[in-house]
């Protein structure tokens, strides 16, 4: 199974970070490509994109300023496959990523990969008090994945803060 291309570049509004690239990913060489996970459809509700993209079009949301990329680059079946050492060294690069890029705003799909990323055990929903790179905001969303046991309406209206955190970004630059 091979890694799928990040989508970055520098001073993006908006970067997505995941678990890591499930089979069908690695597969199709596109991000949130399995028919059970219902990211495109969670960033067009919560109206983060215009209309509801399909996987191939993941690159196109460079165009709205937003970038994907995931802590652990070696696709599996299910995140519990990735080892503590993947963890760690994912989140060593995912720092040098975003010191990088310098996204205003990171998205964490899933409590998990924001643990991983920042140490911390105790979590909640949004935008996080305090952020691990200074200047860029870390916001917690719940992961996409079909196998999310919370309804699709309480995780859109997470995902619905986003667009509102955007607009007050963009505000304070003005």
């Amino acid at each position: 199974m091979k890694p799928i291309n990040d989508h970055l570049k520098e001073n993006l509004d908006l970067l997505f970070v995941g678990f890591n690239p499930s089979i069908r990913s690695s597969e199709t060489g596109h991000h949130f490509a399995n028919p059970n996970n219902r990211f495109w459809k969670i960033l067009h509700e919560a109206g983060l994109t215009p209309r509801k993209f399909v996987t191939t079009e993941d690159y196109k949301l460079l165009d709205l300023g937003y970038g994907m990329t995931n802590i652990v680059a070696r696709p599996t079946k299910a995140a519990d496959e990735i080892t503590k050492e993947e963890y760690e060294a994912g989140r060593t690069e995912l720092l040098r990523k975003i010191n990088l890029f310098k996204p205003k705003i990171v998205c964490f799909v899933g409590k998990g990969v924001y643990q991983q990323y920042s140490k911390k055990r105790t979590i909640l929903w949004g935008k996080q008090e305090e952020s691990v790179v200074p200047g860029v905001i870390d916001f917690v969303a719940p992961s996409s994945s079909g196998l999310v046991r919370m309804k699709l309406e309480e995780i859109i209206e997470i995902y619905a803060e986003l667009p509102k955190l955007l607009s007050q970004s963009r505000d304070e630059l003005e």
